[in-house]
């Protein structure tokens, strides 16, 4: 095999121009994006993305749960191809990097395999993972779950959004059912790059995070069922007020976070109150605890606080209480050979570097279950996402792109 020189690097003008372009599809209303999976935009979007793909000589793959596999050749027909791999969609108010970056970073990676004449032995794969987000279907990285096995395609297919629209359905309905297995292919590595959607990064002055772990969650979605009530009429002792109770678990949430510190986190996010309105003591709330750390004895251990916490304060108040496991994965580490791969070729560009782990779920934390997995990092400002002021520059764009396609080669194998 050869050695790719040190002074080789992807078009960095080409890739930002190509993240502004697809930025256009699902415009948000403040500057981001709103592309949310399986909408007409996300359908739009995966269009643009196909089209480049075969534009760069890749041929196209799709399977039953959306999932797009671009791929181009290796010279030996029975290696397994390298995939690199993130997502298309959006948050309601997402911005512009998160996930796409590692698509269409995926892409520049072909792009300039092929400006550059390279042939690996390995085929080469750039992947868009359905529905990573979870805001419109939960949970989140479902389709990646499903390919990974930890999910099946009947539950999959069958979640639906707060309009009662049913993922299959809406699959089928944007055109872009695929008739390949899911699950079917075999990987002989996957690279996902993303933004950190952290401040590390950036507070500590470095262009690449080196991602060696990331952290495992529950989703606790909770419900408590009180009695809708006068506001102004009601005795503050004769009140069962659903919307209280969901007040004093938040703050018990963020209690439970701080005393598992460090490398825990929690909060409470989704928030549905009815009836919603004005003079109306809440009958009813629907919220979802979010609980993290990449440590599995103390998320374990969280949960089961945040769990006996809703039930007691449920008790005291009268109020009904329901929680649902709606999502849930237990902390990743990354491959060890894979991580050195990627710390090296950031050590062979001369670009700084540090060892971080993920806040974030991802993609790569599934398919992590089933092939050697690993994830590079750029900074994002102020540690922004998941709001449509997320935002990073072309610089650390364009050098994480390097440390992937450097990685991405030595691990495919470049042929003279």
């Amino acid at each position: 095999m050869t050695a790719l020189g040190a002074n080789a690097r992807t078009d960095s003008a080409r890739l930002w121009d190509s993240l502004m372009e697809m930025a256009k599809i699902g415009p948000g209303i403040a500057g981001g994006n709103n592309r949310q999976t399986l909408t007409d935009a996300d359908s739009e979007g995966r269009h643009l993305f196909k089209r480049w793909c075969e534009a760069a000589g890749c041929t196209m793959g799709v399977d039953t749960m959306g999932n797009m596999f671009a791929t181009r050749p290796g010279t030996d027909p029975a290696a397994l191809p390298v995939y690199i791999g993130s997502h298309l969609d959006t948050q309601p108010t997402g911005g512009k990097f998160d996930g796409v970056l590692g698509v269409l970073a995926g892409l520049e990676v072909m792009r300039s395999m092929n400006d550059l004449g390279i042939k690996t032995k390995h085929p080469v794969v750039v992947t868009n993972w359905t529905n990573e987000e979870g805001a419109r279907f939960a949970p989140a990285m479902l389709a990646s779950g499903v390919f990974a096995g930890i999910l099946t395609e009947d539950y999959a297919k069958a979640r639906t959004d707060s309009d009662g629209l049913v993922f299959g359905d809406e699959l089928q309905r944007i055109g872009w059912v695929g008739d390949e297995k899911v699950g079917a292919r075999k990987m002989h590595a996957m690279f996902e790059y993303h933004i950190e959607q952290g401040p590390i990064l950036e507070a500590e002055g470095k262009e690449i995070g080196v991602v060696t772990h990331g952290q495992g969650l529950w989703w606790l979605e909770i419900t408590l069922t009180g009695k809708d009530a006068h506001t102004g009429s009601t005795p503050m002792n004769m009140r069962v007020n659903a919307g209280l109770g969901m007040a004093r678990i938040t703050e018990l949430v963020h209690q439970i976070a701080m005393a598992h510190q460090p490398n825990a986190v929690g909060a409470v996010g989704q928030v549905k109150v009815f009836p919603n309105s004005r003079n109306v003591i809440p009958g009813k709330v629907i919220f979802t605890v979010d609980i993290r750390s990449p440590e599995q004895g103390k998320l374990d251990l969280m949960r089961g606080e945040v769990e006996r916490a809703a039930h007691a304060v449920a008790k005291e108040l009268g109020l009904g209480i329901a929680i649902e496991p709606v999502g849930h994965f237990d902390p990743v580490a990354f491959d060890p050979k894979l991580v050195k791969v990627v710390r090296a070729a950031a050590e062979k560009l001369g670009y700084s570097h540090m060892d971080i782990v993920s806040g974030a779920g991802h993609d790569a934390c599934w398919i992590n279950r089933v092939a050697p997995t690993v994830m590079i990092m750029c900074p994002c400002v102020d540690g922004l996402s998941h709001n449509e002021a997320e935002s990073i520059s072309e610089e650390w764009a364009a050098k994480g792109t390097d440390v992937l396609f450097h990685a991405v080669l030595e691990t495919a194998g470049v042929v003279s």
